[in-house]
């Protein structure tokens, strides 16, 4: 995966922000994906597993950003939403592993909200994205 064309935004006195960044300053085309959840293209669960509906959610997020000729290295914005926050807490390290081998070292902007449900049952995150290709 290419460097990021983004500039990411930390105040120097914050402490540093892990996993993601608090800020991605672009310029260029913008995509949008809309909430992508951990099916596959069938939209068929494979799993019930919450870090392997996490790792199939942010592949297909890669196949959308493709169609517009876009890739890991142009999201800018994630914005995650989970039935479990503790399930997400108690997974990071599986998480980290996971989200480096499909997105790379590339951390964009990120938010993560605990929701009551998702519209699908079986889903147990929803993620969307926004990329800018320069």
């Amino acid at each position: 995966m290419s460097e990021s064309p983004h500039q990411f935004l930390h105040p120097a006195h914050w402490k540093a922000a892990v996993g993601y960044s608090n800020g991605v300053a672009a310029t260029g085309r913008m995509v949008f994906t809309g909430g992508i959840i951990g099916w596959n293209a069938d939209q068929v669960f494979e799993t019930d597993d919450f870090v392997g509906q996490v790792e199939q959610a942010l592949r297909s997020i890669v196949e959308v950003l493709a169609c517009a000729g876009a890739g890991p290295e142009h999201l800018v914005r994630l914005t995650w939403y989970v039935t479990d926050k503790r399930e997400y807490l108690g997974s990071l390290k599986d998480l980290g592993r996971v989200y480096k081998a499909v997105i790379g070292r590339h951390y964009p902007a990120m938010a993560l909200v605990q929701v009551v449900a998702l519209v699908e049952d079986r889903a147990k995150v929803e993620i969307e994205a926004t990329a800018v290709v320069p």
